[in-house]
């Protein structure tokens, strides 16, 4: 797979395009958390730039389908960087909740969705082989290598630094990694206008494939897990009087599913990815029904692991599964559906999450990975039959198709 024409100029700049996100949603709650005293005023903060990342990120997917990776990216890079800095300015001024609230709409919009663009270049580049499969693993590796990285290095410079400094950090990483990506042209999927005049269609989005909502509703469920880890994992070490282990034990987590990733991109799989989606969401459920009940750090982190390890294979099916249910010219879209679902449970999640550890202790907020998990697998099991492969010449696009003039004789 890495042996593909091209991928390199791709892969190394979008990992360091893609490495602030993970240190995003954790360097709000610190900041917000050290600026008001309260982790549900903090999740709050955190859960409005989720939704609004959730709510804009299948509109970039779309946009960038359209008129081209670079034509979106570059400017939401620039936006994203001035609105963390706004935010980060009143979190410090000890500005009104409200304001805070305000400046998180901008911020989680203006996200860049690095890892659904990555993820489409190496759709266009694989189409119809079975090293996609290989591909989807690679990128959730990627991904867990950065929730691995960036929650740690967030934490570090929060507490050992200074309470902004995890949010100026991504501020900073995100312009340059979001511009050096965007410069990679080459290697960038064909939009819409490239297809030239004989392809005009009307497009509709890819969520009216039934199988994208299936898998978005599947995804919350993930976000859920991600929401309610970051949270009750911080609640935690500062309950036990240990804050700094709050990297670590969040590191374990993310290692999990980095490990599971390379092994899921190792194996030749024999069952598809619809079945590997539905048993990797039942270990998963099955794992975070036991987060609750941990007091011991030590045991903590080696569940943590263990839900980590359930993460990715139900991740890496779900994004396989795109390939076979959305043509090329809405995967961009469908992979942002994907993680916008992600970051909408995962706002979800940090909400409840902050509420339930104010209220009741650390313990209460891990409940949320099990409710959120549980639900989304029984959406998963009634309607798994819509996940079968869309037949072909099917798209999702309408319109008419203009057929080239050829001279008869």
């Amino acid at each position: 797979m890495l042996r593909t024409s091209g991928a390199w100029t791709f892969l190394l700049p979008g990992f360091a395009a893609r490495q602030p996100f993970a240190m995003l949603t954790i360097g709000i709650v610190l900041l917000v958390q050290h600026t008001t005293g309260s982790y549900g005023s903090a999740g709050a903060v955190a859960a409005f730039t989720g939704v609004s990342m959730a709510l804009f990120a299948p509109q970039s997917g779309k946009l960038a389908d359209r008129f081209g990776q670079r034509a979106v990216l570059v400017p939401g890079v620039l936006v994203h960087t001035v609105s963390v800095s706004a935010l980060t300015a009143l979190a410090l001024a000890d500005a009104p909740l409200w304001v805070l609230f305000a400046a998180a709409v901008p911020t989680g919009a203006s996200v860049p969705q690095v890892g659904p663009m990555v993820r489409s270049r190496w759709a266009a580049k694989l189409e119809g082989s079975p090293l996609m499969s290989t591909a989807a693993a690679f990128e959730s590796v990627t991904d867990e290598f950065t929730f691995v990285v960036g929650p740690v290095l967030a934490t570090a410079l929060c507490t050992g630094v200074h309470p902004a400094a995890g949010l100026i950090a991504e501020a900073s990483l995100t312009l340059a990694g979001g511009l050096l990506f965007a410069a990679q042209r080459g290697t960038q999927p064909a939009h819409g206008y490239a297809a030239g005049a004989h392809a005009r269609v009307e497009r509709v989005s890819a969520l009216s494939v039934p199988g994208v909502r299936v898998l978005a509703v599947a995804f919350l469920g993930i976000g859920s897990v991600f929401g309610g880890m970051q949270v009750s994992l911080t609640a935690f070490t500062e309950e036990i009087g240990q804050p700094g282990m709050n990297g670590l034990l969040y590191g374990l987590f993310a290692a999990g599913n980095m490990l599971a990733g390379l092994a899921v991109g190792a194996i030749a799989w024999k069952s598809g990815p619809r079945h590997r989606l539905v048993l990797g969401y039942a270990g998963l459920t099955v794992a975070a029904s036991l987060l609750w009940s941990v007091h011991s750090v030590a045991l903590l982190g080696a569940l943590g692991l263990v839900v980590g390890l359930c993460i990715a294979p139900a991740l890496i099916s779900g994004y396989t599964l795109v390939e076979s249910l959305v043509p090329a010219s809405a995967r961009t879209e469908a992979f942002t559906w994907l993680t916008g679902a992600v970051a909408l449970g995962q706002a979800a999640a940090v909400t409840v999450s902050g509420r339930l550890a104010d209220g009741y202790g650390a313990s209460a907020g891990f409940l949320v990975p099990l409710a959120g998990t549980a639900l989304a697998l029984t959406t998963l099991v009634a309607l798994r039959s819509r996940l079968a492969p869309r037949p072909a010449g099917r798209t999702v696009a309408r319109g008419v198709g203009h057929r080239v003039p050829v001279t008869v004789d």
